[in-house]
């Protein structure tokens, strides 16, 4: 299942520290583009905040990064019934922050996204997406003069925010994988199409809504997603390629990297990154009718955090509510 379930939304913002509030509070926006080491990249960061917050906690902030199609801000942070999932965790409290891997959303496209997907190999790896995460956490703490963050992966999300935290421990407070992706059983649903695989590859607004339903039975569908979600998403998301949605049909185009590191990782049986090198706190949350994530791969996910403290699996209820954000990966 691809519906990013607003009761998880919840669930994520509780368990950094629950909080009740009787009145949601004035938040602040920020944008911004941070330079990458590599020349010609910024990566894109947005950030919301109580407009009354003055002092800045490791525990009280948090990082989001997306799965391996979609960019982040129309994720966690699109507007349904009137808050998105990121609005919700920052009117508790937090300091919150998502960015845009290169390639994706409003970050640079790497120049090989201007040329035909074809004539380069596959973009982005899982070394220059982590990079880019190294260069956001380091820019927040710089910025909030604080020593970690916790950080929020969704997918691919969750790979790269694993490696990440396997590589800079010191940096980080808790972990949240949402959706995990592990050693698979199964073949990935996102698909590269046939042939060589190309440097990216592009998804139609029909392609992304059978792959939200894909592991949902027939009698479930139509509870499944209150009407105009999928087209508020959809509308929202494919806007992010302007050169994609100049096509026919439109097209948001995703590199393909995190499609190479599948196939000579997870596709292969053999781990990205060592899950012993995680330590802190890790909460891993699954869907029941999600095929990317599925239970087979659950069951090999728990030993990426065997020395974990405070180790937790959440398995969700499917059913989407009426608040926080719709997505996929």
């Amino acid at each position: 299942m691809r519906i990013q379930i607003i009761a998880i939304g919840a669930f994520v913002a509780t368990i950094f520290a629950g909080t009740a509030i009787a009145q949601t509070p004035r938040l602040i926006t920020e944008e911004m583009m941070v330079k990458s080491s590599d020349p010609g990249i910024e990566i894109y960061v947005r950030n919301k905040r109580p407009a009354d917050m003055t002092s800045f906690r490791p525990e009280r902030t948090v990082l989001y990064v997306h799965g391996a199609t979609y960019p982040s801000e129309t994720a966690f942070d699109l507007k349904l019934d009137g808050q998105s999932w990121m609005e919700y965790i920052a009117a508790r409290g937090y300091d919150v922050w998502l960015l845009d891997v290169r390639g994706y959303g409003k970050s640079t496209r790497p120049a090989e996204m201007a040329d035909k997907p074809e004539a380069n190999p596959p973009i982005v790896r899982g070394d220059a997406a982590v990079k880019d995460i190294g260069t956001a956490v380091d820019f927040i703490l710089k910025r909030r003069n604080i020593a970690k963050l916790n950080l929020l992966g969704w997918s691919w999300g969750t790979t790269l925010m694993a490696t990440y935290t396997t590589q800079n421990a010191q940096k980080v407070e808790r972990l949240v994988l949402y959706a995990p992706v592990w050693i698979r059983q199964t073949a990935s649903l996102v698909q590269a199409g046939p042939g060589p695989l190309a440097s990216y590859r592009m998804v139609n607004r029909e392609q992304a809504k059978q792959r939200w339903y894909t592991g949902v039975a027939d009698d479930k569908k139509n509870a499944l997603i209150p009407p105009g979600w999928f087209d508020a998403w959809a509308d929202a998301t494919f806007a992010t390629d302007s050169v994609g949605a100049q096509m026919n049909p439109p097209v948001v185009r995703a590199p393909n990297g995190v499609m190479q590191d599948s196939s000579e990782f997870f596709g292969a049986g053999k781990p990205y990154y060592d899950p012993a090198k995680i330590t802190m706190p890790t909460l891993l949350v699954g869907a029941e009718w999600d095929r990317d994530a599925a239970r087979a791969t659950a069951r090999e996910c728990p030993p990426e955090s065997a020395r974990s403290r405070g180790r937790r699996w959440w398995r969700a209820a499917v059913r989407c509510e009426r608040r926080g954000g719709v997505g996929q990966r």
